[in-house]
């Protein structure tokens, strides 16, 4: 009985500490009732040991995967084996098991008894259908001629071991080993597969340089940084954010600049909306932009107070307010009350007065409290005499109280002591040349064309970019 099973490839599980062996039965001893396996395999790693012998005690389970024998033994007495009935399956190929019950000492020892689960050999083709209903009735599968029939399991899983499973695949030799031009030449021939060869290498030395995704295939000319120069220098120069270099301008020159424009159809009043809409966007965006300016933040508007004169700056400084009303800002128009102002001034205050905003003639009626912003527009290039008067005065004495950030709009040329100190400072076209100051220069562009620039010797090309409101730096 025991020679039956050499040669079998089996599995036996013995639980989780000792693991699962697979190898060939190489001997079975009834009497000591142990089984021995040799070139086994532990845990799928390959044994040290020749051969391992395991007691019946401390075997879980047992599967059959290589039958070596299969001829069917008749059962004699209680340590036979006995076959049990095999149920019919829907999928072909079940394994084989032995399941080797826990063995006593005793006189029984020697005749415990082993349930086995053969295969049951094929049958012809020409009774399978047969066959198959006669399983479904009776649930037990009968012998036929022939040998036994491989299933797909074991043609998978049931083929001989290799013993150089653990050595290290060697890609690199047996890559060197692959004759590639042979190979071409079989295919095709020896000839056809020069000229593809002479073809492919062609191709490979007129394919041009591949190129990154951030790389331009035209070729860029240098950047030119100083894209704008003047006739007569300012004495200072500033840098935008891409590297530009802005000039800044005498005020003689820059007057020359606004009246040409002035011939060409840039007039007062159109120079005037223009400041008045681009710092009215730059205050707007120091005061928080849209996480202040929001249709839920209506109880917490902000407050900004324009300081404004009798002239040109002033009618700008009056222009912004208005725009600054327009978008839900509260706005406090200071403005002296004077017999003859300028009519671009009255112009804007009429439009202004239609914002329903508040306008005040004295720094009593100003605030006390600090307000978000505080916007500048009391210098005049064209009268700084105007510094001494008591109402310019004491509106710049306010301002530098009431704690406020400073805004300055077109402030005057190269002063050297502000009456009001500034955080920012909105120049207009070109900068003009300013005292040393820790202000933040900004730059407005208020719709000059290139021409008008040409007309007063100034080579200009636009650094404004997408923005119309751009920060100037200090090389």
């Amino acid at each position: 009985m025991a020679t039956d099973w050499l040669g079998s490839v089996v599995s036996i599980n013995c639980g989780l500490t000792l693991g699962i062996y697979q190898g060939e039965v190489s001997s079975v001893d009834h009497s000591s009732q142990t089984i021995s396996l040799k070139q086994p395999y532990h845990n799928g790693v390959r044994c040290p040991l020749p051969e391992v012998t395991f007691s019946a005690i401390d075997i879980k389970e047992l599967k059959f995967l290589d039958i070596h024998n299969t001829v069917n033994k008749p059962s004699t007495g209680q340590g036979a084996a006995t076959e049990s009935s095999f149920h019919a399956s829907a999928r072909r190929g079940q394994s084989n098991r032995v399941a080797l019950p826990h063995v006593t000492g005793g006189s029984q020892s020697a005749t415990a008894p082993i349930t086995i689960l053969r295969r049951a050999p094929a049958a012809s083709s020409n009774s399978r259908g047969a066959m198959q209903s006669t399983q479904k009735k009776s649930g037990v599968r009968n012998g036929g001629a022939g040998g036994p029939a491989r299933t797909r399991d074991d043609e998978c899983f049931g083929a001989g071991t290799d013993e150089n499973m653990d050595a290290d695949f060697d890609f690199e030799g047996n890559l060197a080993l692959f004759d590639k031009a042979a190979v071409f030449s079989q295919m095709g021939g020896a000839g056809g597969h020069s000229s593809r060869a002479q073809h492919h290498s062609a191709q490979c030395d007129q394919k041009p340089a591949s190129y990154r995704h951030d790389e331009n295939i035209l070729e860029a000319k240098p950047v030119v940084y100083r894209q704008i120069t003047v006739p007569q220098p300012g004495g200072q120069e500033y840098c935008t954010d891409s590297g530009l270099v802005v000039p800044s301008v005498p005020y003689e020159l820059y007057k020359r600049l606004l009246a040409a424009a002035e011939r060409w159809g840039l007039s007062l009043e159109r120079r005037l909306e223009t400041t008045g809409v681009c710092s009215s966007q730059m205050a707007l965006t120091l005061l928080g932009g849209p996480n202040r300016l929001t249709p839920k933040n209506v109880h917490q508007k902000p407050t900004v107070v324009l300081l404004c004169g009798p002239h040109i700056q002033g009618a700008q400084g009056v222009s912004c307010g208005r725009h600054m009303a327009n978008h839900g800002v509260e706005v406090i128009l200071f403005l002296p009350n004077f017999v003859k102002m300028q009519e671009s001034v009255t112009n804007e205050v009429q439009l202004y007065s239609g914002t329903s905003s508040k306008q005040v003639a004295s720094v009593k009626d100003l605030p006390t409290s600090p307000v978000d912003l505080v916007i500048n527009c009391l210098d005049c290039h064209e009268n700084p005499l105007l510094r001494e008067q008591s109402w310019y005065q004491s509106a710049a004495d306010w301002a530098n109280q009431n704690r406020a950030p400073v805004l300055s709009i077109d402030p005057m040329v190269g002063s050297r002591h502000r009456s009001v100190e500034a955080k920012w400072i909105l120049s207009l076209g070109l900068p003009l040349p300013l005292a040393e100051t820790d202000s933040r220069v900004y730059l407005c562009d208020i719709g000059i064309p290139k021409m008008v620039f040409q007309e007063v010797g100034i080579r200009y090309h636009s650094p404004f970019g997408c923005k119309f409101v751009i920060p100037l730096h200090t090389p």
